[in-house]
């Protein structure tokens, strides 16, 4: 038992060291109780909970569809420009801390408009928060706009080029309700995306069958799978994301929070890297899930008996399916390569 601790520990010191790339983070979803609750009492927006210990009693869920009732509430309180650079900051920061050196996020627009709140506001202080946090402690990033699945598809193309308008988008994606809202709804918009040279990803496969891993693949034209998890389900699927080399962005905390798994030593990330999958990991929405980037990867690799050396693997792996430049991506595998070289002795 002492040595199963110790092993732990030295896993969990390798982790929180190793430099790491984050690409499944949804900005809102980053809204600690303490924040939610300052942001609510200076905005004058009335919420369920008056304090931090009612805020933080709510954020336990039954399924998908639960945690979006409390994240789209909490996402009302994000009323001015400086809500959303103070939000952002506070999540570039804790990638300061844990080793986060380039990071790709996902904000969704049309929760702050339809809640009466300016585009610009949204946009501009995201992306003030993440020049800061570039100039100061040099965290490259990319903002992805997604759009809702359960909302009307009509308005996507509109909205997509307002944002481009405003300048600041790396790509688009596909979040929110899975079941019953199929990725190919969202065809004309994901089309225009392309045509505009911009990334795109999806969501798909977390609840939701193989079935929408293929439209987001074949009719969505997608770069990156964000979950992807029941991927394992399809074997001529499994084959297609292998061959082609498409990314899976894992979110284990996230999928155990939302009963896609029972527990975390259930997680089928191991059988996805034993597949030769290009399986990564992030937090999804980690302030509603319980741990950022290293607390996941600590708490999965632990719990499925995986190695300081799988972790090296899953960081690669996210290098790999950055959207950065081939140059910024040859500064993270150096500095991946000399960390590993330098904890030679546990690999």
């Amino acid at each position: 038992m002492e040595s199963t601790m110790n092993s732990k520990g030295i896993l969990a010191d390798f982790v929180e060291d190793l430099p790491k790339v984050e690409l499944h983070l949804h900005i809102e979803g980053t809204l600690e109780p303490e924040l939610l609750i300052a942001l609510a009492q200076r905005n004058g927006v009335d919420i369920p909970y008056k304090t931090i210990e009612a805020a933080r009693a709510a954020y336990q869920f039954e399924d998908l569809q639960s945690f979006l009732n409390v994240y789209y509430l909490g996402a009302s309180v994000l009323r001015e420009e400086r809500d959303f650079y103070e939000l952002t900051l506070a999540y570039m920061s804790r990638c300061k801390a844990q080793q986060i050196r380039h990071t790709e996020l996902f904000f969704d627009p049309q929760t702050h408009l339809a809640n009466g709140v300016a585009l610009a506001a949204v946009m501009g202080g995201i992306n003030a928060a993440l020049r800061d946090a570039e100039r100061d402690w040099h965290i490259s990033s990319a903002l992805i706009l997604c759009f809702e699945r359960d909302r009307d598809p009509q308005p996507a193309v509109a909205l997509l080029e307002h944002a481009c308008a405003l300048g600041g988008i790396a790509g688009i994606g596909l979040d929110s309700a899975e079941m019953g809202n199929p990725p190919e709804k969202f065809q004309k918009v994901f089309k225009v995306a392309k045509s505009m040279g911009l990334h795109r990803v999806a969501h798909a496969g977390e609840e939701g069958p193989p079935a929408y891993i293929w439209q987001a693949l074949d009719v969505l034209d997608v770069e990156r799978i964000d979950h992807g998890v029941r991927c394992l389900e399809d074997p001529a699927l499994v084959r297609r994301l292998v061959d082609d080399r498409i990314p899976l962005t894992v979110c284990p905390f996230s999928n155990v929070a939302l009963k896609v798994f029972s527990r975390l030593s259930e997680h089928n990330l191991g059988r996805l890297l034993k597949a030769g999958l290009l399986a990564t990991i992030h937090s999804d929405d980690p302030a509603y899930f319980g741990g950022y980037l290293s607390e996941n990867i600590i708490g999965t690799l632990s719990s499925l008996d995986l190695t300081a050396e799988d972790a090296l693997l899953l960081e690669r792996n996210a290098v790999e399916a950055a959207f950065c430049t081939d140059q910024r991506k040859q500064s993270l595998r150096r500095d991946l390569d000399q960390y590993g070289a330098s904890q030679r002795n546990l690999l």
